[in-house]
């Protein structure tokens, strides 16, 4: 059905039993994959690991977002299991919804797939839904996994 899969992912539970499914999804359809890490360009004002917070400048922040997001793509792909063809992409953008579907275009994709938290009641409210967004604005189809 589909040939080309956007898989965000940022390293959460939710988003590690989802790769499971999508496995399944593409080696049914001998689709490719497309694993997709989107990360914010801007520092945080301070990044704190203790008491004692400290500044950080564009170039290391960006640093730090490329290695993490290396190696959660990495992971990714490695949970996904051998034998499909497994591409990765890392997006900045401050926007996570943006950032997936910019990817979407880069990567070529036919479908995006993504995580439920499946948040209901108020805390969809407070917490938002990025998966809402992209299904909102994208003009691709949206599989969503729960």
């Amino acid at each position: 059905m589909f040939k080309h899969l956007l898989v965000p992912v940022d390293g959460s539970d939710v988003s590690k039993k989802a790769l499971k499914r999508v496995a399944e999804l593409a080696k049914a359809d001998k689709a490719a994959v497309t694993l997709i890490y989107v990360s914010d360009p801007m520092p945080p004002m301070v990044y704190s690991d203790s008491t004692m917070g400290y500044g950080i400048s564009l170039k290391d922040h960006k640093k730090v977002c490329d290695a993490f997001a290396a190696d959660i793509l990495k992971k990714s792909a490695v949970a996904l299991g051998a034998g499909m063809k497994v591409n990765t992409l890392h997006i900045a953008n401050s926007n996570l919804s943006e950032g997936i579907l910019d990817g979407a275009k880069k990567a070529k994709a036919d479908v995006i797939v993504m995580a439920s938290h499946k948040r209901t009641g108020i805390k969809s409210v407070l917490l938002g839904s990025e998966t809402h967004e992209v299904i909102v604005h994208s003009k691709l189809p949206v599989l969503v996994i729960g």
